[in-house]
């Protein structure tokens, strides 16, 4: 049986999409980007900003399915500019124990919704 994951504490769906799955005892966020759920406005003032609001969205997601970044056992980050890299990873890489960090790809892309540099999604196992 699959269960819908909600929480008030991450952005609102902005399509036909749900924030998280939780199948069995895996977990499948979507993509979060860097909306403010307090205001519903992007944080777009520098990419350390913006990448730390993706990963707070992704914490807000994953407790409301009772799971932790430890949980975590993928990530795929998508960004508009490889040049952001080191900064992008310097902001996801403090959220997480490095000798636990999850299996990972960083993919630059052409465009992302809303025009936001960077999307961050995970799966997480209990």
């Amino acid at each position: 049986m699959r269960k819908i994951i909600i929480t008030p504490n991450a952005p609102a769906p902005i399509g036909p999409y749900n924030q998280a799955i939780l199948k069995g005892n895996t977990l499948y966020t979507s993509g979060q980007i860097a909306i403010n759920p307090e205001n519903d406005e992007l944080v777009l003032n520098d990419i350390k900003s913006e990448t730390n609001q993706v990963m707070k969205n992704l914490k807000a997601v994953l407790k409301a399915a009772e799971m932790t970044f430890d949980d975590v056992v993928k990530a795929t980050i998508f960004i508009s500019d490889m040049n952001d890299f080191v900064q992008i990873n310097e902001v996801y890489g403090s959220y997480l124990n490095e000798e636990n960090a999850p299996a990972r790809e960083t993919v630059q892309v052409a465009k992302l919704p809303k025009n936001v540099h960077v999307e961050i999604s995970m799966i997480a196992i209990k």
